[in-house]
């Protein structure tokens, strides 16, 4: 197997274990992976939006945040991002804002998803920066957890 898809599928299961946590802590089960360029984990984390009680406390940005300090910068240049579901309009200005060189996500988001569904802000003029988008990474893994998730609660 190639040593990127190899790379990319590890990321993959570490973003699913993320969001695994998350629906253990009752949050919506989404995970997130970020990395430098040269594929060194620089943080992961699942959604916390209940547990911190912040609307913005997705796992995609906690992740942004949590590398930035690490990195004492606001731009994250050639770092990728795995992440379980498709971003959000939030998540997926906040990896443009961030320099993010490459996106990884699994499950499409119909609803609320901002990259390949929804407004597609990297479609759009008034994004400056578009990273590289690559999806359907344990697309079925990560809608089954959000499947079971969100049947539970209803």
């Amino acid at each position: 197997m190639n040593k990127n898809i190899s790379q990319t599928l590890e990321f993959m299961k570490a973003a699913l274990k993320e969001a695994n946590k998350a629906a253990k802590r009752n949050e919506v089960p989404v995970g997130a992976v970020l990395t430098d360029q040269s594929g060194k984990i620089l943080s992961k984390n699942g959604n916390r939006v209940r547990e911190m009680k912040d609307p913005t406390a997705h796992a995609e940005l906690l992740v942004l945040r949590e590398s930035s300090k690490l990195l004492n910068s606001d731009k994250l240049i050639n770092c990728s991002i795995y992440t379980t579901l498709e971003p959000c309009a939030m998540c997926a200005m906040a990896i443009s804002l961030a320099r993010i060189k490459n996106l990884f996500y699994g499950a499409f988001d119909q609803k609320k998803g901002a990259v390949d569904n929804g407004p597609k802000i990297y479609a759009s003029n008034s994004c400056q920066h578009k990273p590289n988008v690559f999806s359907g990474f344990y697309e079925k893994e990560s809608e089954e957890l959000l499947k079971i998730f969100f049947q539970d609660k209803r």
